[in-house]
């Protein structure tokens, strides 16, 4: 199993920082990365716009291998809103029929959809969190139904972002392929952590951010763009996304503008390469053995967790009888414990950094402060 990483993070004493779907620590060697980088932007007369770029590459290949991509088929954004709306703009949905998205799914994964429904005269259908917590049932129950019109487009996650309930995409993207629907996937809480391969899901897009699981900076990330989607319309046009008059080959048409950032850039390399040394596989091996061990400290405190074949690896969401209790996070904070609230649960997620005695320390102070 993967080894405790702490020591390649300047996490200080008496920090239990359970909050990685939120937001990562950057690594020591992103926090070099961006000192080095921003020493560049300081002396700009001294600055080569180019000399990022061979960077910029090594950021797609990295981005690419956890997702099982080429680098070609990668795309630069600035957030994973701007990758749904990329996708938005380059699916076909026709009048009447439906767009499907879970209940209570981020924004990013809502706002444009909803847009785009007005716009055609179509409709976004919210499929009801299940009892039991099978997404992919439900999903699926959807897909396949007798009593709504065709399904022009599924806008889904892995998992729920609230809470780390599983939406089992690899059951559900062949139906959705045999009824001609596209699959538009927000891989914020999935990319560089659960295994994803996109030659067996085979999706339109998957959209991610570097900020979260991949270890790099705020305002930065990809959007994979399926061969079949790479002769689309991008949000932005300018000149570092074409030849002339032509478009980049690949998904690099989808880039945003002011691509050569000399701070973000070196981040998000050092980030995305040191994650992709890991390999989804060992991250999720680890994670599963500390959010195993959360979901036991919770479920001995009478506090409900999803059922482990209902969960992810790496986030367990926590459900209190009544209800969260009011201020619960911000003690714990106070603390030194760091964890969210989301959807009405203690949305708690664990990264390499983290080890048993944070979660023991976890459960110690939530059994005093619930």
């Amino acid at each position: 199993m993967l080894p405790c990483q702490r020591d390649k993070f300047d996490i200080p004493e008496g920090v239990t920082y359970l909050n990685a779907a939120a937001m990562s620590p950057l690594p020591k060697i992103g926090l070099e990365a961006g000192a080095a980088g921003a020493a560049v932007k300081g002396a700009p007369w001294a600055m080569s716009m180019d000399a990022v770029l061979p960077l910029l590459q090594r950021a797609r290949e990295a981005a690419a291998s956890l997702i099982g991509a080429e680098a070609d088929d990668i795309a630069v954004t600035g957030s994973t809103s701007y990758g749904i709306a990329t996708a938005a703009l380059n699916v076909t949905v026709p009048k009447g029929q439906r767009i499907l998205i879970l209940e209570g799914e981020h924004s990013s994964q809502v706002l444009v959809w909803q847009h785009l429904a007005r716009q055609n005269d179509a409709v976004v259908e919210i499929i009801p969190r299940p009892k039991d917590d099978d997404w992919t049932c439900a999903v699926l129950a959807r897909i396949e139904t007798n009593d709504a019109p065709p399904v022009a487009v599924a806008a889904l996650t892995p998992s729920h972002w609230t809470d780390g309930t599983i939406v089992d995409l690899g059951r559900i993207a062949p139906v959705l392929r045999a009824n001609g629907a596209a699959l538009v996937i927000d891989g914020t809480q999935a990319v560089g952590v659960l295994p994803i391969d996109v030659r067996a899901l085979q999706p339109d897009f998957i959209a991610f951010p570097t900020y979260k699981w991949v270890l790099g900076p705020y305002s930065f990330g990809f959007l994979y763009a399926a061969p079949h989607r790479q002769q689309g319309v991008p949000i932005e046009h300018h000149g570092n996304s074409r030849v002339g008059d032509d478009f980049l080959p690949g998904a690099r048409r989808y880039d945003q503008g002011e691509l050569r950032n000399p701070i973000a850039i070196p981040i998000a390399t050092a980030g995305l390469e040191l994650a992709a040394s890991w390999g989804p596989h060992a991250v999720s091996e680890r994670l599963r053995m500390l959010t195993d061990r959360i979901a036991d400290a919770a479920t001995a405190l009478g506090i409900a967790v999803p059922a482990r074949q209902n969960r992810v690896p790496h986030i367990a969401g926590l459900r209190f009888k009544g209800g969260l209790p009011t201020g619960l996070a911000d003690r714990l904070a106070a603390e030194g414990v760091h964890v969210a609230e989301r959807g009405g649960v203690l949305r708690v997620s664990p990264h390499v950094y983290n080890d048993e005695a944070d979660v023991d320390r976890f459960a110690e102070v939530l059994a005093k402060s619930k």
